[in-house]
């Protein structure tokens, strides 16, 4: 008996000094932003010595297809430029993107092209359709790969549990490609 009548006092005596510890209670401290998360990334494909080469790049929007293929239009960055990557996307040349110093997606320069307008990108449940009102050099060839392997990467971003929607491309002359993305790199 003796001990259980220790025991309790000794328990109360540590509730006690848990309850009474001295710390004053305080409200919502404001200090900085709020939390943030990782930052979306996805995969965009451009082109060295005729092969199609990915390219991580940071959005702050949601990762999904018509976000990517945007990203895509806007062409490489300097950065990427000197590694050295192209693209055979229209009027590219034209685009002279800075790279992002913050890790933004990059915005094209006052009188630069950007083309990300060009494109429309429309989904339903078998099928990913993008659209694109500039002509494509050959509809079949590398451009049209740049678009099939950047729309395809976004949806296994998007969706990873999901197998990736077939995608077909659609220049303004109403030539199509749809593909599947075999002859896309492994990212």
């Amino acid at each position: 008996m003796r001990s259980v009548r220790r025991s309790a006092v000794l328990l109360l005596a540590a509730l006690a000094g848990l309850t009474s510890c001295g710390i004053p209670t305080t409200g919502v401290v404001e200090a900085g932003g709020p939390a943030g998360g990782v930052v979306p990334r996805v995969r965009v494909y451009f082109v060295h010595d005729d092969v199609l080469v990915p390219v991580l790049r940071q959005t702050a929007d949601p990762v999904g297809v018509e976000a990517a293929v945007r990203l895509l239009f806007q062409g490489p960055t300097a950065e990427e430029r000197a590694r050295p990557l192209t693209t055979l996307l229209p009027g590219q040349e034209a685009v002279e993107a800075p790279a992002p110093t913050d890790g933004a997606t990059p915005a094209p320069p006052a009188g630069g092209s950007d083309l990300s307008d060009a494109v429309t990108v429309t989904s339903d449940d078998s099928r990913v359709t993008i659209e694109v009102s500039v002509p494509l050099s050959g509809v079949d060839g590398l451009a049209a790969d740049q678009i099939v392997c950047t729309a395809l990467d976004a949806q296994r971003i998007a969706a990873p549990t999901t197998a990736p929607r077939p995608v077909t491309v659609t220049d303004p002359h109403g030539r199509r490609v749809e593909a599947t993305g075999r002859r896309c790199p492994a990212g």
